[in-house]
Parts: structure tokens; C-alpha cells; sequence
């Protein structure tokens, strides 16, 4: 639709999540200009917002006229691809912007070039939030998480607009002031890395339950459904029981087992634990789901290794063991470990360790090299002759 009167808050950069978010803005009453440099994605998006129920939207077709259509303090949300596509957009929408307004970068960024930018655009007196967005295509339609951090100021210009459009939970909307500079795109990529070991722990107990408990599809599809009921209660396990119940459009049986064993990834998850390995932080699971799609990307020498090892009379050991399985064992135990690791891997993301058995290891350390450790009672830094207090207690 076209106005006259100026738009809430404006959004650039429509593809399916850009133009989704916009969608959700404008359903929850929210008036919103939207902005793309291929002016298809504007009409496409203008269609969508008349056809989903004659939604506030505005289409601009000039980086100018976008921004002009926005009341002041203005607040834009950038959806673009990370790295030098925000650049170039940031650069195209502050050639219009005034002091005050803000700029929302609501892609998956590294957190050091969202502190660069915010610091690039204070020198022009603009505000700046990077908003991690949760939740994939569906989420930004219906109800994201969102992750801001940055200027307080920017966050409380939108406050009211992030509090509808958010995901809503019995404990209230899921959004939150995270914090300062990059922490909004920090917390994101923690999060999208747990994800990633949480997706890689999924399909290895499916490994399991396919191929030593021999369970079919539909099995399968029901039991993730009766763990989505229980402590496994998540979007991933919930999106998962979904997918054993696709049948094959172009064939016989469910659509999962056709799908070649070849994993993408955008590069969140490695930032987590390239962040992890910076801070000395432990992350192994988030390590091995990443280790896991680098080897399934290896497609063509795994077959090349299959075939040399059958040769060489390596058989498959695991067919013979389905015989003597007792399913409804094997599920359980299943359930519980997958339950036990997701908590080792959120533990590792968060970096919660609250006690380690590394006391014993610095205590070690000492013993044989005289590195000194720290005390939990004292401050400073402590060395002992472990040796020779150790005979003389003994």
C-alpha cells in the first residue's frame, strides 16, 4: 500500500527472512517501509503484504526515499548478507540519515565488525544495535527470538515494536537487552553453535536408533513426538519428528533417506569455537558437530574407503547385532544420553563449569614444574613441595 503519512521503522534487504520479519512488524500494527536494491523483492514483497491480509506496508525503490519515508528518530533494520553487503547498505541508507536515527543489523555477524561499525557510526551521531534473529524463516514470521546489543538508546526506540514481533513464551516476549557493543551478535553465535551440537547429538541418536534398533521412519517419527512431550522439549526435536513423516514426492518411502549425507554450514558454528579456543574455553561437542560436517563434506572418499574396506573383508558389524536388541532399552538409554550431552553442550556454550577436575591438574602442574596455582580461598599465587609433604603425611 502507498501513504502519505511516514512508517514506524523501516527494513532493507527482502529475501525470505527480510521480507518475513517486515511482515510480522506490519501484522502486529507496526506501519513499516521496506527497501531492497533488486526493486523485484519490493513488489514482491508489497504483493505478499496485500495478499497476507492488507498489512501497513510501503515499498521504496530509492535508498532516499526509503529513509525519508521514516519518522524521526528513525530506527532501520539491515538484513543483508554478513560482511561487505551491511558495508555497502549501511553506507547507501547514512548518506540520508540524520543524528539520532539508528541502524539494526539483524544478520548473523561476527561481533568485532558490528563493534567497528557501531563506533564508525557514532562518529556520524547514528545508534547502532547488531540483533541476532532466531528462529529461521518461519520464526521471523511469526515470532523470533532476538538477540540486541548495542546502544541502549536504539534498543529503547524499539522496544515496544521488539516486545510484539518476538516469540511469546509463558515468561514473556523472547527478547532482551543483551548488552553492549557486539554482545547481541556474541550471544547469537554461541547460541547458533550449541545449535550446531545439538543438531549433530539429534542425528547421531538417530544413527542409533536406525540403524542398531532397526526403526522405521514412522517409529521414529513417534518417538521424537513423545520426547518433544518430555525434559527433550525443543524446536529442533519437535522440526525432526516432522521430517520422518515426509513421504518422497519423486519415489517410494519418506524423503529423509534420500537426502545425500553432505552438510553445509555458514560459519557461525566454527566462529564459536574459534571464540572458545581464544579464551581457552573448552567447547567439544560444538568441536566435533563442526568435525562432523567437515568429514560428511568428504563424500566421494568416504564411498572410495567403504568399497576398499569391503574389499579387504571388513564387514558391517552392526546388522548383526539388531537381532538381539531390546527396543524399548535401547530408546530409553538413547533419550537419556541425548538429554545428558545436550546439557554438556549448552554447559560448554555458556561456559558454566562452575568446578572442573583441572584443580588436580594444576596441582600436577606444580608438582612436577613448580607452575603455582590459585587458590578458591585466597588470592594470589601458591606453590607447595607436594613430594615432600606427601611422604612426610604418609
Amino acid at each position: 500500500m502507498e501513504s502519505t503519512t511516514l512508517s514506524r521503522i523501516g527494513l532493507a534487504g527482502l529475501a525470505v527472512m527480510g521480507q518475513n520479519l517486515a511482515l510480522n512488524i506490519a501484522e502486529k500494527g507496526f506501519p513499516i517501509s521496506v527497501y531492497n536494491r533488486t526493486i523485484s523483492k519490493v513488489d514482491e514483497t508489497l504483493d505478499r503484504a496485500h495478499t497476507e491480509g492488507q498489512l501497513p506496508v510501503t515499498g521504496h525503490y530509492t535508498p532516499r526515499d526509503f529513509v525519508l519515508s521514516i519518522q524521526r528518530p528513525r530506527s532501520v533494520i539491515i538484513l543483508v548478507k554478513a560482511g561487505a553487503p551491511v558495508d555497502q547498505t549501511i553506507a547507501a541508507l547514512t548518506a540520508h540519515m540524520e543524528p539520532g536515527d539508528t541502524i539494526i543489523d539483524g544478520g548473523n555477524e561476527w561481533y568485532e565488525n558490528t563493534e567497528r561499525r557501531i563506533v564508525e557510526a557514532n562518529n556520524k551521531g547514528l545508534l547502532y544495535l547488531g540483533m541476532g534473529v532466531s528462529g529461521g524463516e518461519e520464526g521471523a514470521r511469526n515470532g523470533p527470538s532476538l538477540m540486541p546489543g548495542g546502544s541502549y538508546q536504539a534498543y529503547d526506540n524499539i522496544k515496544d515494536i521488539v516486545a510484539k514481533v518476538a516469540a511469546q513464551v509463558e515468561d514473556g516476549p523472547c527478547v532482551t537487552y543483551i548488552g553492549e557493543g557486539g554482545s547481541g551478535n556474541f550471544v547469537k553465535m554461541v547460541h547458533n553453535g550449541i545449535e550446531y551440537g545439538d543438531m549433530q547429538l539429534i542425528s547421531e541418536a538417530y544413527d542409533v536408533l536406525k540403524n542398531v534398533g532397526g526403526l522405521s521412519n514412522s517409529e521414529l517419527a513417534e518417538i521424537f513426538d513423545e520426547w518433544n512431550r518430555g525434559e527433550l522439549e525443543s524446536f529442533l526435536i519437535e522440526i525432526t519428528a516432522d521430517i520422518f513423516k515426509v513421504k518422497d514426492e519423486h519415489g517410494e518411502g519418506e524423503l529423509v533417506d534420500k537426502i545425500l549425507d553432505k552438510t553445509g554450514m555458514k560459519g557461525t558454528g566454527k566462529w564459536t569455537v574459534q571464540q572458545a579456543a581464544e579464551l581457552s574455553v573448552a567447547a567439544p561437542t560444538i568441536a566435533a558437530s563442526l568435525d562432523c560436517r567437515y568429514l560428511s563434506g568428504l563424500k566421494d572418499e568416504r564411498v572410495a574407503a567403504a568399497t576398499a574396506l569391503a574389499a579387504a573383508g571388513l564387514k558391517d558389524e552392526v546388522r548383526s547385532v539388531v537381532n538381539g536388541i531390546d527396543k524399548k532399552r535401547l530408546i530409553d538409554d538413547v533419550r537419556q544420553a541425548l538429554y545428558a550431552s545436550k546439557i554438556c553442550s549448552y554447559a560448554q556454550g555458556m561456559n558454566l563449569r562452575a568446578r572442573l577436575p583441572a584443580n588436580l591438574v594444576q596441582a600436577q602442574r606444580d608438582l612436577f614444574g613448580a607452575h603455582t596455582y590459585e587458590r578458591v580461598d585466597h588470592t594470589g599465587a601458591f606453590h607447595t613441595e607436594w613430594t615432600k609433604l606427601a611422604r612426610k603425611n604418609g
